[in-house]
Order: structure tokens, then C-alpha cells, then sequence
């Protein structure tokens, strides 16, 4: 009977033997190639790129071959604009509010090569999108589509899936004082009863150069169909107010606002090391200014007076054990 057993044992045991393989060694999912550009809840991928003196700087857009295996063929991937996956976005997203589409960046932006190799043994390459930045105009949103060839020439498979295929880079260039601000202690009023303030969320800078930004006067924002008759520009200057704090030139390129800028703008730059991270860097910009302008588009024949006055402040996370800034930043 033990010998029985005995054997039955062995069976068993070499039915398993057999029935096993080295599956790490063999593909278990088809290899496809996809760009790593995860969308975020407005549908497109925000691309921060420094802003340079010469507005030239290069983004190299990553490219991913899945599987559970090496890639073990020389890749040939083909890339191309994606006008049409834009098009749908806006209509899916924004109807008919035409004023909030996002717009294709223009050929004299950007340029990038058609094809990028990826070799036999890697699993990844990227894609230089060389940017020229210099005349963008930020108030409008701006999008590259981009999209992997798919055809059964090339010797590669692309993702099916739309987002894995297809990426519509939002670009964003950034300088030292470009970003979301606090706008707690930013206060708007109508002209002539100052006891009741109207206090917006927050204030976005866009970048206008290396050491200014832009923003929409009061209470305008980047919905409103007339916001480029409202930029408010900020140089940030070397100039010293006092110790600590510097001085900030405002100004703007559309006279009808009847921009009058009061005292003094302001501006100073902390930084402290995180307490519990001790790698992140926390830098924090506090603007303070008050000025005076004319709303006179939203009400046909009427203009409204605003005074502003008070802060705005921003946090900037950095993590210094990253090399590259722009990956370094928390956005």
C-alpha cells in the first residue's frame, strides 16, 4: 500500500513538473506603444516647461512599450498631429462656448520628428518636442494633439485606447512668479462703497516674460469671453523697498481699464525646508498691491468702477532630490 501511495505521490509531483514553464520569459499580453501623458479632469495633459530669455526649451514627451517582456524588436514609431481628437474634446466638453475651446498650437511653436527608434532591449524612449515660446500669446489656451501612427506596415503595435494613443499636451511655461495664487486676502469692491468686498478663490498668473506675469484685472477670470482687454501685467524687480521686500511695476496694454495702480506694489520671497520632508522645499511669493479700474464690456453702455486692494500669495513645492525642475515642482 505505501508503495501505492508512493507512487501516486510521484505522480502528482511530476504531473506539476510538467504542467509548469519559465512564464517571465514568456509574453503574457500583446506589446503595444503608448505615450505616458495622463489626462487630468479638464481632459488634456498640463506640459510645465521653464520659460527661457529666448522662449526655446525642449520637452521630451514619453514613449512606453507594454508587456510583461523586454521589447526585442527595433521600433520604428511614428508620430503626427491630432486635430480632429481636439476638435471632439471642445464639442464634447464646451458645446457651443467657442470662447473656452482650446486652441492648436501654431506650427511656429513647436517642432518634432516624425519618427523616433526605440531599440531591441528597451521599453521606452522619447519624443523632443522643441517649443519657441517667445511670442505665445497665454491668453488663449493652448494645445498640441499629438497622436502614434497606426498601420500594418510599421513593425509595431499602438494602444488602442484613446488616451494612450493619442495625447493633447496643454502647454504651460512657468517662471519664478507664474502660478495659482491665494486670493484670501485679495479684496474687490465697487468704487465708492468700500466696506463690502467681493473675495475671488484664487489668481492665476500666466507667464508674459522671464521676470513677469500677467493677470486678469479683479474679478475677471479666463472664462470670460473679453478677458484679453483685462491683462494686468507684474514686473518683478531686484529693487529693494526695504530688506525683505522688493518692488513690483504694474502696468497694462489696454488704456480703457483706466489702470491706476495706488502706493507702492510689493512683493517678497520666502523659503523653509518641510519639517516632516526635509527634502521638499517650500518657497512662498506674497504680492501686495492696490489699484484702481473700469469694467466696460460687461454691461453694454455702463461702465462699472472696481478699487482692489490686499495680497495674493503663492506656495511653490519643490523637491530637491529631483534633478529636473520642472519634475521637481509639486503642481
Amino acid at each position: 500500500m505505501k508503495k501505492v501511495y508512493s507512487l501516486l505521490l510521484f505522480m502528482t509531483a511530476l504531473a506539476f513538473c510538467v504542467s509548469c514553464n519559465d512564464e517571465w520569459k514568456v509574453e503574457q499580453y500583446v506589446q503595444m506603444v503608448s505615450f505616458k501623458s495622463p489626462i487630468d479632469s479638464k481632459g488634456v495633459t498640463p506640459i510645465y516647461v521653464r520659460y527661457k530669455p529666448d522662449g526655446k526649451v525642449t520637452y521630451q514627451l514619453p514613449l512606453i512599450v507594454s508587456g510583461s517582456t523586454m521589447n526585442q524588436n527595433n521600433l520604428t514609431v511614428h508620430i503626427g498631429l491630432d486635430s480632429d481628437t481636439l476638435k471632439v474634446m471642445n464639442q464634447e466638453r464646451f458645446s457651443s462656448r467657442t470662447e473656452l475651446f482650446y486652441k492648436e498650437l501654431g506650427t511656429e511653436f513647436y517642432k518634432f520628428p516624425e519618427t523616433v527608434d526605440i531599440p531591441a532591449g528597451e521599453s521606452a524612449g522619447l519624443v523632443p518636442i522643441d517649443l519657441s515660446l517667445a511670442n505665445l500669446n497665454m491668453v488663449d489656451k493652448w494645445v498640441l494633439p499629438l497622436a502614434i501612427g497606426n498601420d500594418p506596415s510599421y513593425n509595431y503595435q499602438a494602444n488602442p485606447r484613446k488616451f494612450y494613443r493619442r495625447a493633447l499636451l496643454r502647454i504651460l511655461p512657468f517662471n519664478d512668479y507664474s502660478g495659482q495664487y491665494s486670493a484670501t486676502a485679495y479684496k474687490v469692491y465697487f468704487s465708492g462703497n468700500e466696506t463690502e468686498a467681493i473675495v475671488p478663490e484664487y489668481h492665476t498668473a500666466y507667464v508674459a516674460d522671464e521676470n513677469s506675469v500677467f493677470f486678469y484685472a479683479g474679478l475677471v477670470d479666463e472664462d470670460r469671453l473679453d478677458r484679453s482687454q483685462y491683462k494686468i501685467f507684474l514686473q518683478f524687480t531686484e529693487d529693494l523697498i526695504d530688506l525683505q521686500t522688493k518692488k513690483v511695476i504694474i502696468s497694462t496694454d489696454n488704456t480703457a481699464i483706466g489702470l491706476v495702480v495706488k502706493g507702492t506694489p510689493s512683493y517678497f520671497v520666502e523659503e523653509s525646508m518641510d519639517v516632516t520632508r526635509p527634502y521638499l522645499k517650500h518657497i512662498y511669493i506674497t504680492i501686495n498691491l492696490e489699484y484702481e479700474y473700469k469694467d466696460y464690456t460687461s454691461t453694454p453702455g455702463y461702465i462699472i468702477d472696481y478699487v482692489v486692494k490686499g495680497s495674493l500669495t503663492m506656495e511653490r513645492k519643490i523637491n530637491t532630490q529631483i534633478p529636473d525642475e520642472d519634475q521637481a515642482i509639486e503642481w
